[in-house]
């Protein structure tokens, strides 16, 4: 693709102050400084200086942020799924790394957009289904191809209702993506496994903990980088685009922020 004659679409969430993106234990919080409440600091630096004679009588604007690394559209790291991964791999399992040591040739690739928006909130989509929704785009997995899952979810976001919308992936169907080269995915959820609410109902019925997080914990057997919060992937053709989510370089980190931006060749 001729990048130079290319279109981008954003799928990446705005970071704010709203209630309804997180459990409340993780919701993110921005502090906002105006260029005024901003004169402090800059005094500080500057002694000396009198506000008055700087351009407009303004200093700098600031933001603090308390987050976490999950805040916003991020990307997992296998740290986040377990202390080991590649398990699945001839080479045996090894010390699960980081975000900051995810490749970044995972990070540039082509997209696969599946659509499973027509199932039930909580659905865990199985290998089958995935083969399915393959068959009726025409398109077979390449290795490092990037699986973006749109689900009920991204039409949500931001909105009460949001972090028990959209359908999981389950470990098989995971793991059977993995087993075709895929290294990074993404779903427009707030998690890659189905709205904890679902698994949770389930669980107090069956009291079967392998159905608890099963999308991440595969990444126990298979390294994999996995995006959540992705937006507008409504607007995506099913191939033929290009995905760029390089992540933030945290040291040691399970997850890293992402400015995910699909790439697709211009209208004619």
């Amino acid at each position: 693709m001729d990048f130079s004659q290319c279109r981008l679409v954003d799928l990446s969430v705005t970071l704010d102050n709203n209630p309804h993106t997180d459990p409340p234990p993780l919701l993110p919080r921005i502090d906002y400084m105006d260029h005024q409440q901003g004169w402090p600091e800059m005094q500080a630096m500057f002694p000396g200086l009198r506000k008055e004679d700087l351009p407009g009588d303004e200093s700098w604007a600031a933001e603090r942020l308390s987050i976490t690394t999950h805040s916003g559209t991020h990307m997992d790291a296998p740290w986040h799924y377990a202390s080991t991964t590649d398990a699945a791999l001839p080479e045996g399992a090894r010390p699960a790394f980081g975000i900051d040591e995810l490749p970044l040739e995972w990070c540039l690739r082509p997209g696969v957009k599946l659509d499973f928006r027509h199932l039930p909130d909580g659905h865990v989509v199985q290998p089958g289904e995935l083969e399915q929704e393959l068959l009726r785009i025409g398109h077979t997995l390449q290795p490092l191809d990037i699986v973006l899952i749109n689900t009920r979810a991204g039409s949500l976001f931001g909105q009460p209702g949001y972090l028990d919308a959209g359908v999981g992936i389950g470990r098989d169907a995971t793991l059977w993506m993995l087993e075709q080269g895929v290294r990074v995915v993404g779903t427009d959820a707030w998690s890659w496994d189905a709205p904890f609410s679902f698994t949770r109902a389930r669980f107090e019925q069956s009291k079967d903990p392998s159905i608890i997080w099963e999308g991440h914990k595969a990444g126990r057997d298979i390294g994999y980088g996995q995006m959540e919060k992705l937006t507008n992937l409504e607007v995506l053709p099913n191939k033929g685009f290009w995905v760029s989510c390089f992540p933030y370089k945290i040291r040691a980190a399970s997850a890293g922020f992402v400015r995910a931006v699909a790439i697709m060749p211009a209208k004619p």
